[in-house]
């Protein structure tokens, strides 16, 4: 009888502990492809919560906010989107955070064989076909990159040579696949040792591209707003920063 209670006991516990888990889904620019996977297992592994982690372009994931996409969390690469989504009421008050710094790069594979080391210049190159970008219309990191080349007065050279990627993460497949022979990329990704292994990069100057401000915002109409405050503020402390600067981004002061 007395085993029995303390199975029973189990059970129960056990049962209370499921329930008590939530998954809360994530809408992530994809330069957060590496850095959020282990992000995401640590918080996991911390909270018993679950992650749905969905990666696109910072642009159509406004759009979707704005339409009623029912996220929990959204991570944007460019810190206007979130803020235009405050100011139209439909984030968690005082849930705006500047996560991070996005810093992009010049990428190739190893077998191409082209010296970064002549920075964007070397996009004048007649051996190069195709370069990869994001599609600057709703992707940060496409608009960085367009934005550097401008700074080195080498876009109307290049700018038919341009394949688009849907999102920053696309961009680098077309590198990597060898769809294109090189491509501006962020630093989060080339970092990654999924990539780091396979090319070179060069790492572009700040002062060439506007500031990639990061931002986050809780949304409005989460229904597990309590679960999300604990992801961000697994982002904000120390073990979340440690990873996103393990992956090149720049942390912001917050003060």
């Amino acid at each position: 009888m007395t085993r029995m209670l303390i199975a029973l006991c189990l059970l129960l516990i056990i049962g209370v502990n499921v329930a008590a888990a939530e998954e809360i889904t994530i809408a992530a620019a994809s330069d957060l492809n590496f850095a959020f996977r282990d992000i995401a297992a640590e918080y996991e592994h911390t909270t018993g919560n679950h992650v749905r982690l969905t990666l696109g372009s910072s642009g159509n994931f406004f759009a979707q906010i704005q339409n009623g996409a029912p996220f929990d969390l959204y991570f944007s690469a460019d810190i206007s989107y979130p803020k235009k989504l405050e100011e139209a009421g439909l984030v968690v008050p005082g849930s705006l955070y500047p996560y991070a710094i996005g810093r992009i790069v010049l990428w190739a594979g190893k077998d191409s064989h082209l010296d970064l080391s002549e920075g964007l210049e070397i996009l004048r190159e007649p051996a190069i076909k195709k370069i990869a970008i994001a599609n600057p219309k709703h992707a940060p990191y496409g608009r960085a990159a367009v934005a550097a080349m401008e700074h080195f007065k080498v876009y109307d050279e290049v700018k038919d040579k341009l394949i688009l990627g849907e999102n920053i993460s696309q961009a680098a497949q077309f590198i990597e696949s060898g769809a294109c022979d090189i491509g501006i990329i962020a630093l989060s990704l080339a970092a990654a040792p999924a990539m780091k292994s396979k090319g070179t990069y060069w790492e572009v100057p700040a002062e060439a591209y506007p500031l990639l401000e990061q931002g986050v915002v809780i949304v409005k109409q989460s229904k597990h707003q309590e679960a999300a405050r604990q992801f961000l503020d697994f982002i904000k402390h120390s073990k979340g920063q440690e990873i996103m600067k393990r992956y090149g981004f720049v942390i912001p002061s917050t003060k």
